[in-house]
């Protein structure tokens, strides 16, 4: 495997870079040093697919194992999307010895130059606490590129195509879960049913709700996990945690460290790295709820677990109805919104028409959900 990399990043490996042989481009990275979030970082582009990898938080002792820091990075990173593990491990046997050389040419360093910008982009994501970042590599790998010749694509889906022409078959070995995700409203129906690989985590679901709803991410958010069966819980109506069936909650999903200054008879813990198969399928009822001011609250019910799902994001099979715009008001403001946007006679009716738009109020679109979900 032949890493190429900037003047900064050789100094910090403190070697010498030697001369770099022919190897396929699919084996060959370039890779910068950049500061992000005052912590030193480590970007890796792939020379013929331009997936990135990201390394965060690095010191001193770790320059100094830096091939290992390599070659488990891309391992993790592949896991994390779902890879084969035999694939993994042909990729790796391939690259096995690490050899450091100089940038190749201009076009290689303003590609490696913008991926840095994107993991810039997204430093609010890196974790310092772990040297290798998956999710912001898998998210960075999933912006749209160009190849300078009027052509644009998603890296991720090229490193995957030539992984499977590495292979010769199917690269995906993924379990999933089928989830029936309903908004409680009283007047109306809005649901949607979406698979979900179980290998992402609350945050990731966190985020995939708010697309299958057309949620715009404005709030704060938990989630709730809810004993097998009927129990009595011994919560009022008024609870976040109520469940009109009578499901004991167990634990509680916080988004913000913040909510660990309201002490609760129930389990809190932070969603953050939290995997959804480390509550699923064992427990069938969930609990979303989004915006604890006009207080949307969902139910996600385990429909059934899929072993051997086909890809490595979420679709959207089916759903019905539209989703309150955001600031509403609750489900009492809703009712007045459709109100006055029912009834062009109003006087409110323009005014509401142009906000219910600024605020993205729109049918659902279970195609437009899909395209966003193949990124995500």
């Amino acid at each position: 495997m032949l890493i190429q990399c900037t003047k900064k990043l050789l100094e910090q490996l403190n070697i010498s870079p030697e001369q770099s042989g022919e190897e396929e481009l699919l084996f060959c990275w370039h890779a910068h040093f950049i500061m992000v979030n005052r912590r030193k970082t480590v970007v890796l582009v792939n020379d013929q697919n331009r997936y990135v990898i990201v390394f965060h938080g690095l010191k001193a002792k770790d320059f100094k194992r830096f091939d290992e820091i390599i070659v488990q990075g891309i391992r993790e990173t592949f896991e994390e999307e779902g890879i084969k593990e035999e694939i993994i491990e042909k990729f790796l046997l391939q690259s096995e010895k690490v050899t450091y050389s100089k940038t190749k040419d201009c076009t290689s360093v303003a590609r490696l130059n913008k991926a840095c910008e994107n993991v810039f982009f997204n430093g609010e994501l890196l974790d310092s606490d772990q040297i290798i970042n998956t999710m912001t590599s898998m998210r960075v790998s999933r912006y749209l590129v160009g190849d300078g010749k009027n052509a644009y694509f998603h890296p991720n889906d090229l490193m995957y195509r030539d992984l499977e022409a590495l292979a010769g078959y199917s690269i995906f070995q993924i379990k999933a879960v089928q989830l029936k995700i309903t908004l409680q409203l009283k007047a109306h129906r809005v649901w949607r049913r979406i698979i979900v690989p179980d290998n992402r985590t609350f945050k990731q679901l966190h985020d995939i709700i708010q697309v299958a709803f057309g949620w715009r991410d404005y709030h704060h958010h938990e989630f709730f996990v809810y004993e097998g069966g009927k129990a009595k819980h011994g919560l009022s109506i008024n609870h976040a945690a109520f469940f009109e069936t009578g499901h004991k909650p167990i634990v509680n999903l916080v988004c913000d460290e913040e909510a660990f200054a309201y002490p609760s008879e129930i389990e809190m813990r932070l969603e953050k790295g939290i995997k959804i198969s480390e509550y699923i399928p064992t427990h069938k009822m969930l609990k979303y709820n989004y915006d604890f001011g006009d207080n949307w609250q969902h139910t996600i019910e385990v429909e059934r677990m899929i072993d051997d799902y086909h890809v490595n994001y979420p679709i959207c099979q089916d759903g019905e109805g539209n989703t309150p715009p955001e600031d509403v008001g609750g489900e009492y403001g809703y009712e007045e919104f459709l109100i006055i946007l029912g009834n062009p006679e109003h006087p409110d009716h323009n005014h509401m028409t142009t906000w219910a738009k600024m605020q993205g109020y729109k049918d659902f679109d279970i195609e437009k959900v899909n395209l966003i979900f193949k990124n995500k």
